[in-house]
């Protein structure tokens, strides 16, 4: 399975989300006590298991798995990696622990949303046991050996049950989503604001934190290594407030969020070929990013109104 060592110590997985190549990442952080940073989807849990045993990573070998949040991509296969790896902790958001333990109504909402493309395409999420789950805080560390740790960054935005993990010793911070999506293939940043948590102000801050870590280099779940990170935040938050201004237009004029985005940001897929269109669609599509600005901008006018004298 596609496995590439990205700094030492750090091998990046390609989990293949629907037999996708560089659309979904894990990452394998090695030491006395080895992480693996994100499962990716249920439909991947084979994927993964195959090039961790390629690596060379036994059952009783892995020690821990932490996700950035509990979105499928991300978490799906927590619950069959969790069984496959049977003394391996399982780290989380605090936000997002009971739905690992209990994914009844995660994978609900999920199929709302996806309809049949949930089992198509993502699978679903089976429970982990509560003893094996541990809730992280804000500025934690993961031990990965007496040297290496992953140190957290509560990391709000995206979700409200979003962190990021930074290595101390490749520098490398795993961002999940929190800066956005980038397939190689399609080569372009764009922000990830789904509903129902997306917040554009933590969002921001939440983009300013990992630039005050300073980083070595930023691994995107969607996709890879950004190897100039200062850069790539910079990017990260001006197209974050650029797709803010057109979305809020839009719904200030009563015009269609989405038809806005569209005809506002088309330009920065020309040249990108149909097939890698399709798949940042799928997974980062605009109409999903549409009703997460709709949902904020309707939050805060109604927090606004409450205010109001």
């Amino acid at each position: 399975m596609p496995s590439t060592v990205i700094a030492p110590g750090v091998t990046q997985i390609d989990t293949l989300l629907g037999g996708w190549e560089r659309v979904t990442a894990g990452y394998l952080v090695e030491g006395t006590s080895p992480v693996l940073v994100e499962t990716g989807s249920q439909s991947s849990v084979p994927a993964l298991l195959a090039a961790l045993e390629e690596l060379g990573v036994g059952a009783s070998e892995l020690a821990a798995v932490a996700v950035t949040h509990i979105h499928l991509d991300h978490a799906g296969g927590v619950g069959d990696v969790a069984r496959a790896f049977p003394k391996a902790t399982v780290y989380v958001h605090e936000k997002g622990a009971r739905h690992l333990a209990d994914p009844t109504r995660l994978v609900d909402s999920a199929a709302r949303v996806y309809g049949p493309l949930l089992d198509s395409l993502y699978g679903r999420l089976d429970p982990t046991p509560a003893d094996r789950i541990h809730v992280l805080a804000d500025g934690e560390e993961v031990r990965v050996s007496l040297t290496r740790s992953l140190t957290t960054v509560d990391s709000p935005g995206h979700a409200k049950h979003h962190l990021a993990l930074h290595d101390s010793e490749s520098g490398i911070l795993f961002a999940g989503d929190a800066v956005g999506v980038r397939l190689p293939d399609a080569g372009v940043l764009r922000p990830s604001t789904p509903p129902p948590d997306f917040d554009l102000d933590q969002a921001l801050r939440s983009i300013e934190r990992f630039a005050e870590r300073r980083p070595s280099g930023i691994a995107l779940a969607h996709y890879g290594l950004v190897p100039d990170p200062s850069t790539v935040l910079d990017e990260a938050a001006d197209t974050l407030r650029r797709w803010a201004v057109v979305a809020e237009q839009a719904w200030l004029d009563g015009r269609d969020i989405a038809a806005a985005l569209e005809d506002a940001f088309a330009g920065d897929l020309a040249g990108v070929d149909g097939a890698q269109r399709e798949k940042l669609d799928t997974l980062n599509g605009v109409h999903s990013n549409a009703a997460g600005f709709r949902r904020w901008l309707d939050s805060r006018a109604a927090a606004s109104a409450a205010d109001a004298p």
